[in-house]
């Protein structure tokens, strides 16, 4: 178990960071780099929900899980990366939309 946990941990706080890089690229208008970010951030949240589903089928087959501080970090770290993800794609739009805006502006002129 505590390698299942600790692949939830680490690949959660990949995910949480690749999302908040893309988000940094947006703001400097690099969309390409954006949006590679946002594909790492969502390849690392599923190795992390692979590993949470490895421990929801461990205790559906009958195998008790101690519920300690570090699986509760885990569940954590997942949740806060799927919030954050889900987020950064918001806000990276919002940046490409706000281009967008600015390239027309500028065209208009």
């Amino acid at each position: 178990m505590e390698t299942l946990v600790t692949e939830l941990i680490l690949n959660g706080g990949e995910a949480k960071s690749k999302a908040m890089e893309a988000m940094a690229a947006a703001r400097e208008r690099n969309f390409e780099e954006a949006e590679v970010k946002l594909r790492e951030a969502g390849e690392a949240l599923g190795k992390a929900h692979e590993f949470q589903t490895r421990l929801i089928w461990q205790e559906a087959d009958g195998n008790k899980l101690d519920f300690s501080m570090i699986l509760i970090h885990g569940q954590d770290h997942l949740m806060n990366a799927i919030t954050v993800r889900d987020l950064a794609e918001e806000i990276v739009g919002l940046y490409k939309s706000i281009a967008a805006l600015d390239t027309a502006k500028g065209e208009r002129g």
